[in-house]
């Protein structure tokens, strides 16, 4: 007999519906499954027949061939366990119901329970948008399932309670769940702003750098607080609307990085990666490519800490990621494509010991030394930072203060008003911030007086400014007028913005 069970699977972040068909006719016994499986998919015959006889159903004993359709796609990991095993009964002739509008996903453990799978919610919101109207998850994932509306998610705790429920002798509850997404809740944050002393200039270009969506770079010496202040950016971000809450969670689940407690993602992820991290770890590879850092940061916040260590070829491969704010990766199989619209955080010393040009500690580094140091970053990387800021010691009067500076709360009102500003601005234009600005918008929203272009005219002559940091000063100084509530652009800040170029090659 034949029988067919739809399931879905995921291909990068983006759902395609896989036709489970299962024929079990006479013959010499055998178990085979067909369709491009990989390795977790053919180990899927001993789960699927331990499952079964563990659970109190036969397994026939004739051949019984899986077919997964379309046969020129790919399959890996173990959601088709449970298609298969219903197939299977279904073919076999022990359970008898109407599956033309169900899908189903999950792995099976050998005892029949359903355990937890990859890519829950952007199956559901495939599934939705193909036109199926339920779901069979493992009961682990119906909380995620369920933050699409309009598919009846059943949460599905073992191989015999769904049987049942499907011979219509014991009804699973469909399980639904309000999208309970407060956007005034009040977050939790590591660090917040007023917990570190001193750097008044860098905190400042930390908010211009919020508040536009800007990429920042901190140079200084070891222990000025680099590092804290870059964990303390999350805590003057905006806080995430529902559909950025729900990108974010899209790529986690794809990922299998979701927490199981925690169905959608609250909070802008801040990533800070180890500088041995690989190119393919940072933005996204494999075999099967899967999200790396940099779409795992989408929404939030990219931390480089020690970036000359980062190697060459690493940090080579986030320029484009840097202009597209999308990442395509290709194979042989196809291309993929995951978002990677980040805000990138760089920090570094100024040479190997640290010390180069600190007024107290005498740097040991060599001019050229030095040079080779600050030349692992390249020019195209560096031009593509719209903030360089130094960061000094913090002197003792400063550190011993009991003086508690401004808190993030406070910053974070400013940083939102400015975000909406530019919301509302580039609303036809489908963008959310100045930085995703391109050359149309620019010349549309970025005008300046004469005085500014004059100034911007000596500054483009003075420090040797390609196109590209032309683009990014006006985009810098119409967020710093934005913080200011201005609607043009004045020529202080135009002024500011050029201050946060580089004034040497570092």
């Amino acid at each position: 007999m034949l029988a067919t069970v739809t399931s879905c699977a995921i291909t990068g972040l983006d759902g395609a519906i896989v036709e489970v068909e299962v024929d079990s006719s006479g013959g010499s016994p055998g178990f085979i499954i067909v369709g491009l499986p990989d390795a977790a998919v053919q180990e899927s015959r001993e789960r699927v027949r331990a499952a079964l006889r563990n659970s109190g159903f036969r397994l026939p004993g004739g051949r019984i061939t899986i077919n997964l359709a379309p046969a020129d796609l790919r399959k890996e990991g173990p959601a088709y366990d449970l298609p298969i095993a219903v197939g299977i009964l279904y073919a076999s002739g022990q359970i008898s119901a109407d599956l033309t509008d169900s899908v189903f996903v999950g792995e099976l453990s050998l005892d029949g329970t359903v355990r937890h799978v990859r890519g829950i919610l952007p199956m559901t919101g495939f599934i939705h948008s193909q036109g199926y109207k339920v779901f069979y998850v493992p009961a682990v994932d119906a909380p995620e399932a369920a933050l699409i509306q309009g598919v009846e998610v059943i949460p599905v705790p073992d191989l015999p309670t769904l049987v049942r429920h499907l011979q219509g002798l014991e009804q699973i509850k469909p399980y639904y769940a309000e999208v309970m997404f407060d956007e005034t809740e009040e977050p939790h944050y590591e660090v917040d702003m007023a917990d570190i002393k001193g750097q008044e200039h860098v905190k400042r270009a930390l908010e211009v750098a919020a508040a536009g969506g800007h990429n920042i770079l901190m140079v200084g010496p070891p222990g000025a607080g680099k590092t804290l202040l870059a964990r303390a950016v999350p805590s003057i971000l905006p806080k995430l609307t529902l559909e950025e809450a729900l990108e974010i969670t899209r790529i986690y689940s794809v990922a299998n990085m979701l927490p199981p407690d925690i169905p959608l993602i609250r909070h802008r992820p801040f990533r800070a990666p180890h500088h041995t991290i690989s190119h393919a770890g940072l933005v996204g590879g494999g075999r099967i490519p899967r999200p790396g850092e940099i779409s795992l940061a989408h929404r939030g916040v990219l931390f480089l800490d020690e970036l000359p260590e980062f190697s060459h070829r690493t940090l080579e491969v986030l320029r484009q990621p840097m202009e597209d704010r999308i990442v395509t990766i290709s194979r042989a199989q196809g291309s993929l494509t995951f978002p990677a619209n980040f805000m990138l955080i760089a920090a570094m010393n100024p040479c190997p010991c640290g010390y180069f040009g600190d007024p107290t500690h005498e740097c040991t580094c060599s001019p050229a030394t030095v040079s080779r140091y600050q030349k692992r970053i390249s020019g195209p990387l560096l031009d593509r930072i719209d903030i360089h800021v130094e960061v000094p010691r913090v002197e003792y009067e400063k550190l011993a203060s009991d003086r508690i500076g401004e808190p993030s709360a406070s910053i974070r009102q400013r940083v939102e008003r400015a975000r909406t500003i530019q919301r509302e601005r580039l609303a036809k234009a489908g963008l959310m911030c100045n930085a995703d600005m391109g050359p149309a918008e620019i010349r549309e929203f970025c005008y300046i007086d004469e005085a500014g272009k004059s100034l911007l005219r000596a500054a483009m002559k003075q420090l040797g400014m390609s196109a590209r940091a032309y683009h990014r000063v006006l985009k810098l100084a119409r967020t710093i007028a934005d913080l200011e509530g201005s609607e043009g652009i004045l020529p202080h800040h135009l002024a500011e913005a050029l201050q946060y170029r580089p004034r040497r090659v570092i």
